[in-house]
């Protein structure tokens, strides 16, 4: 029934349009015997015009959309679209989405008014013929897309209008083929189409981030549960000299291998660990080697106690404690001291491992893996909140230091 009353309004708008004219026609032009005739097949042939042009459309539309409504019918359309994205960004996707139209020609938009209007060349589908030069459907001027975004939170409501290059009224008598109706839809799949492109790459990037921190947390788990062999035999073999000689060293040796290897177990999730817990695990790890190395090795340690309940990444302070002693250190004919200081300063806990070994330009430095997993994980964990810097020390050996972000009260602190 839609179709019939739309082919039927279009066909009436001609007619009376045709009959006045032909009434006008008659009386100044034709004497009233001639005038009967050619004026009846005036306003017939301009019916059967009418009727033809809107049956064509109404097919056209149909084909276009799947179904025949007053809506899909009119040669103006508006559409309403929600974006799941910020204004500004729905504006870039919406401006993109019409300058790809087909046809389109002249493209204005303005991004601080989140406005875009452009002109679109009128395809015919069917033109070409004599049919559609007699329709007019050569072409009319063309037709034109007005599109307004409006900021609705942290989404972007987008008023798109379609609709031809000529006044109103005219819809009573010309029709677009479906041209506009063609135009919104196909700016509605470009828009959405770029939003899942978006979706699906924060979907990836999100991956992409989880995949990393998961293989983050499954190198700190084996470093974790990695209790370097040569260390172990060493020491067991250093206590069991010490046995025979100094059987209290032994002990004293053997009681901090136990509080070693307990604050080495593997956690069973990913939580921060505290400053406390870390420097234990590094004091026990530095007083064997004290044991075994003798005046070689010296520690001076200046951590505040109240800074021993910070939240701090694990197995960060033992690292580099470790690659003070292993490439530092060990390997220097007279040894030399570590010192592990702590400050907080402007919300910001920085802790300094220092040593005054062979420094950065010392042979057999390492391969620099375990420097590399400090940055990924403070990244992972802090972003840009956090910091790593490794320097060199004065007069001779090396300084890292680690910062992280601190909530205690204090603002500087320190202990001697």
């Amino acid at each position: 029934m839609t179709s019939f009353f739309f082919i039927f309004r279009i066909t009436l708008a001609w007619a009376i349009a045709s009959t006045v004219l032909a009434i006008t026609i008659g009386q100044t032009m034709l004497s009233e015997r001639d005038s009967g005739g050619p004026l009846l097949l005036l306003v017939l042939g301009a019916m059967a015009f009418a009727a033809v042009n809107a049956f064509s459309h109404v097919r056209r539309v149909r084909l276009l959309t799947g179904e025949v409504s007053s809506a899909t019918l009119s040669s103006r359309q508006r559409r309403q679209i929600e974006v799941p994205f910020e204004a500004g960004e729905t504006f870039d996707i919406v401006d993109a989405a019409i300058r790809d139209l087909p046809g389109a020609e002249q493209v204005d938009s303005a991004r601080d008014s989140l406005q875009v209007r452009a002109k679109i060349r009128y395809l015919h589908p069917y033109r070409g013929g004599w049919l559609s030069r007699m329709t007019g459907h050569a072409g009319p001027s063309g037709n034109q897309v007005i599109v307004t975004v409006t900021p609705n939170g942290d989404a972007g409501s987008v008023t798109l209008i379609c609709e031809p290059e000529r006044w109103a009224w005219t819809d009573w008598f010309m029709v677009d083929a479906g041209a506009n109706v063609e135009n919104a839809d196909a700016i509605g799949r470009a828009v959405a189409r770029r939003v899942a492109e978006r979706r699906r790459s924060e979907q990836a990037a999100a991956a992409q981030t989880a995949t990393e921190k998961e293989l983050t947390v499954a190198k700190l788990s084996l470093l974790h549960a990695q209790v370097e062999p040569h260390f172990l035999y060493n020491t067991l073999a250093s206590a069991q000299l010490l046995t025979r000689s100094d059987p209290a060293r032994a002990d004293e040796m053997l009681g901090n291998l136990i509080a070693y290897l307990r604050n080495s177990l593997p956690r069973t999730d990913d939580a921060l660990s505290t400053l406390g817990k870390e420097l234990e695990r590094a004091r026990a790890y530095l007083d064997i080697l004290v044991i075994r190395m003798g005046p070689r090795l010296r520690l001076q340690v200046e951590v505040a106690a109240e800074l021993h309940a910070a939240p701090f990444p694990a197995m960060m302070l033992q690292t580099l404690v470790e690659n003070a002693i292993k490439h530092g250190l060990e390997a220097k004919a007279g040894g030399g001291t570590v010192w592990i200081i702590a400050r907080v300063h402007d919300g910001v806990l920085a802790l300094t491992v220092a040593d005054d070994g062979r420094g950065l330009s010392g042979e057999g430095g390492g391969t620099g893996i375990g420097l590399r997993n400090v940055r990924e994980r403070l990244r992972l964990a802090y972003g840009s909140a956090a910091g790593f810097t490794i320097v060199s020390n004065y007069p001779s050996g090396v300084a890292a230091t680690i910062s992280v972000p601190y909530t205690g009260a204090a603002t500087t602190q320190a202990a001697a």
